[in-house]
C-alpha cells in the first residue's frame, strides 16, 4: 500500500517481527550497505555500525535480535561485543520486539514547557497504551525521548523517520489516527511554519545591508 509516495505496510494483527537465528539483507538494503561501506576507508568499515543496525532494524520490523547484531558485526569485520554496546547504547536501537511504526514524543524541558505532557497523552489515547508499550497488533510502539533538535518547533514527536511540529492535542491525537489508517500526514509544522521561521511575515533579515528586498 503506498499513501503519499510512501510505503505503509502494516504487519498483520497481533503479529511482531520474531527471533531469529540468521539474517541477512535483502535485494534492496543489501545495495544501500555497500554503498553506506563504501564511504569508509580500508580497515575502518566498523564506521559504518550506526547506519547498519538503523537499516537492519528497519528491514527486520523494528529490533534488532542478537543474530542480526551478530551479522553487522560479522559484516564489518568488528568483534561483536562492540556491536551489542552500540545497540544498548542508543535509544533508537531496540534489543526487544517492539510494534514496527517508532513513535517518540520529545519530553525534554523546551517541549515539556510548550506542553509535551498532553501529546504524551494524546498519543496513549489514539493508541491505546502506556509509554513503552505497543500495540495489540503489533503495529506501533510509543516512547518518551529525550531532546531531538527542533526546540524552536515544540513540542513535537518524531514517528519513524518523520518529524511533526508544533503540536497540541488535537493535532497530536490527529496525525495518530491518520497512521493507523494507513495515511501519511503532511511532516514538520502542522501550523504552517517553514522550519523555524515565524509565523505570519518575516521579523529579521527583511531587507538586504544596500536597501534592496530580502530574499
Amino acid at each position: 500500500m503506498s499513501v503519499a509516495g510512501k510505503s505503509i505496510n502494516p504487519r498483520p494483527v497481533g503479529e511482531m517481527a520474531p527471533e531469529v537465528d540468521s539474517f541477512a539483507f535483502d535485494e534492496a538494503n543489501e545495495e544501500k550497505a555497500r554503498a553506506i561501506i563504501a564511504k569508509y576507508p580500508e580497515g575502518r568499515q566498523a564506521s559504518a555500525v550506526l547506519p547498519l543496525l538503523h537499516l537492519a532494524q528497519r528491514q527486520h520490523g523494528g529490533w534488532l535480535p542478537r543474530a542480526i547484531l551478530d551479522y553487522v558485526a560479522d559484516r564489518l569485520g568488528m568483534p561483536r561485543i562492540k556491536a551489542y554496546e552500540v545497540a544498548t547504547f542508543y535509544d533508537m536501537y531496540n534489543t526487544a520486539p517492539t510494534g514496527r511504526v517508532q513513535v517518540r514524543v520529545c519530553t525534554t524541558t523546551p517541549c515539556w514547557l510548550c506542553g509535551s505532557d498532553d501529546i504524551v497523552r494524546a498519543c496513549k489515547d489514539a493508541l491505546g497504551v502506556e509509554v513503552g508499550e505497543s500495540t495489540d497488533d503489533g503495529r506501533f510502539f510509543l516512547r518518551e525521548f529525550e531532546c531531538l533538535g527542533a526546540c524552536a518547533n515544540a513540542p513535537m514527536m518524531w514517528v519513524d523517520d518523520d518529524f511533526y511540529e508544533d503540536l497540541d492535542y488535537d493535532s497530536a491525537r490527529g496525525i495518530i489516527e491518520a497512521l493507523k489508517r494507513g495515511e501519511r500526514p503532511a511532516t514538520g509544522s502542522v501550523k504552517g511554519r517553514r522550519a523555524s521561521m515565524p509565523e505570519g511575515e518575516r521579523l529579521t533579515l527583511t531587507s538586504m545591508a544596500d536597501g534592496g528586498a530580502g530574499e
